[in-house]
């Protein structure tokens, strides 16, 4: 009978010990999720703040056109994207190589989003910030795109990605998407 009842309070000490380790576990497993969700939270924050801080420049065809035509002896690589398009967010990454690899020769890249004014803030600041675009990016925002569009290369189907290239009075366009070598390629001759 002895043994019966030691064996009992050893085992009722058993399920208590048990129980205090499940609660110990427990009680790690929901502070590191409140760990967690602090560092999501300040994380969101963070980025809200960096959104609202950031300058997007908007122009409507007007105040753009001035970009299609300068004259002096850079090389301006104009880029017409979108968040939406896959291809263009595919070929991103060239253009920011051509940025960095050629600004000392004089190439100058201007990324034109083409997203609609309400995705600003939503899509195409944190698209920009995510990314870590260093590019100079704009925003076209002019709905009238049958009068625009062949102002900017008569060409123009008006599709995207699309990209001018031109020094003075050299001009070059391309109404496809690129890789690294084909972008490459197509500024070269610019270089001479």
């Amino acid at each position: 009978m002895f043994n019966e009842v030691m064996f009992s309070f050893m085992l009722m000490k058993l399920n208590v010990l048990f129980v205090a380790i499940l609660i110990m576990a427990s009680c790690s497993k929901v502070k590191k999720k409140e760990d967690l969700s602090e560092r999501v939270t300040n994380d969101s924050v963070q980025e809200k703040t960096q959104v609202e801080k950031f300058n997007l420049e908007v122009y409507d065809f007007n105040g753009f056109e001035k970009f299609l035509n300068e004259e002096n002896d850079k090389i301006h690589v104009i880029n017409f994207w979108a968040t939406w398009c896959g291809p263009c967010v595919k070929e991103l990454p060239y253009f920011e190589k051509i940025n960095e690899t050629y600004k000392d020769k004089n190439v100058e890249v201007l990324l034109v989003s083409l997203d609609l004014p309400h995705q600003y803030e939503t899509k195409l600041k944190p698209f920009i910030i995510d990314k870590k675009i260093k590019s100079r990016v704009i925003a076209l925002d002019d709905p009238d795109m049958n009068t625009w569009i062949p102002k900017v290369d008569a060409t123009w189907s008006g599709s995207i990605p699309a990209t001018i290239i031109y020094k003075n009075n050299q001009r070059a366009f391309f109404e496809q998407s690129f890789t690294l070598e084909s972008l490459e390629k197509a500024i070269k001759p610019f270089l001479k």
